[in-house]
């Protein structure tokens, strides 16, 4: 058995998850994952504390990452600087943005791909701010459950080869794409989606030019724009992932998820560029963002291809989407055809 690392430079592994299945290509999909106890005792025994009797899940689903319990360390008191103080940053480098009540802030992936969720409070809101490189899922969420606020951190555990999370509340355990509760005392409980953006840093700087943009408390603590995914986006095949694929369209191909309740909608992002705007039934209009460069291409992010991004509005407001790959929506959106 191959057992692949799911952050190389981390663990001292394999130099990059790219450049593995570059190597591997279609061979990846026969290979026989890790995947944790289909019986919670083992996670007991790391310590959780999570009511596994309740789940939404097969536990098989569930797969070992690699690092343990917030190996990939969560962001639980986040630094901001303001726009006009930023340095480093290419013009063209993806930042997750989020604006609410007028206040607008700016997640670049050069560090969210090292952390993945950031817990933070804007305009009042509590918000958790995460991001899947796996999934290419970048997603905000309320952090209030039920009137509480909580926090969330990962658990090194894989579903689908997306990031499963959990709340320090009750170590129920989440599904970061679909945002529900898969296993404890929460599982079926939903998070409320906020609206977001994956733009160039350029472009948010002209759109919130009194914004904040989040910065390493520690700047040696992970190597900051450097991607340790070099390659993955034009790899032939997901990482940890062993669920169906999707006809007609290549597992990584970008797809925009439009998912409003009872009717998702998936278009690839070719026909996106190619139309520059789309017009859905539900009314949501996806347009097209040139400039905005891959953050899972080169091993620097500055220095990704341009692959452009989307927004998705209807009457002027931003809608809750996501700009992902199609092995995505065959797995958690099944029966969605992706419109090419």
């Amino acid at each position: 058995m191959i057992t692949l690392t799911r952050y190389p430079r981390i663990t001292g592994g394999l130099r990059t998850v790219g450049h593995v299945l570059g190597l591997l290509g279609g061979l990846l999909i026969m290979l026989t994952p890790v995947v944790a106890s289909a019986e919670p005792e083992r996670w007991k025994a790391e310590g959780w504390k999570t009511d596994f009797s309740r789940s939404a899940v097969d536990f098989s689903t569930i797969m070992s990452g690699g690092p343990p319990r917030d190996g990939i360390p969560p962001i639980d008191d986040p630094a901001f600087v303001p726009v006009a103080e930023v340095t480093g940053l290419d013009d063209k480098e993806p930042v997750m943005s989020v604006a609410i009540g007028g206040e607008a802030r700016a997640y670049p992936l050069r560090m969210m791909i090292w952390h993945e969720i950031v817990n933070d409070t804007l305009a009042g809101r509590a918000i958790a701010v995460t991001y899947c490189p796996l999934c290419n899922a970048a997603i905000v969420f309320d952090r209030t459950i039920d009137g509480s606020e909580t926090t969330f951190g990962t658990t090194g555990k894989l579903r689908n080869s997306d990031l499963v999370m959990y709340d320090r509340q009750t170590e129920s355990w989440w599904q970061q794409f679909t945002g529900e509760a898969i296993t404890g005392e929460r599982t079926g409980v939903k998070l409320e989606v906020i609206p977001s953006r994956l733009e160039a840093w350029e472009h948010f700087r002209n759109r919130h030019p009194d914004g904040e943009v989040l910065t390493p408390s520690d700047p040696d603590l992970r190597d900051y724009g450097r991607n340790p995914y070099a390659g993955y986006d034009t790899s032939g095949v997901p990482f940890l992932y062993k669920g169906p694929m999707p006809e007609g369209i290549l597992p990584l191909s970008y797809v925009v998820v439009v998912r409003e309740p009872g009717n998702p909608v998936a278009i690839s992002l070719n026909r996106v560029r190619s139309e520059g705007r789309v017009e859905l039934e539900n009314g949501a209009v996806v347009t097209w963002v040139p400039g905005v460069r891959s953050a899972l291409d080169d091993s620097a992010i500055a220095e990704g291809r341009e692959i452009g991004s989307v927004t998705v509005t209807r009457d002027g407001e931003d809608l809750p989407h996501e700009l992902t790959f199609a092995f995505v929506v065959s797995a958690f959106l099944p029966g969605t055809d992706i419109l090419d």
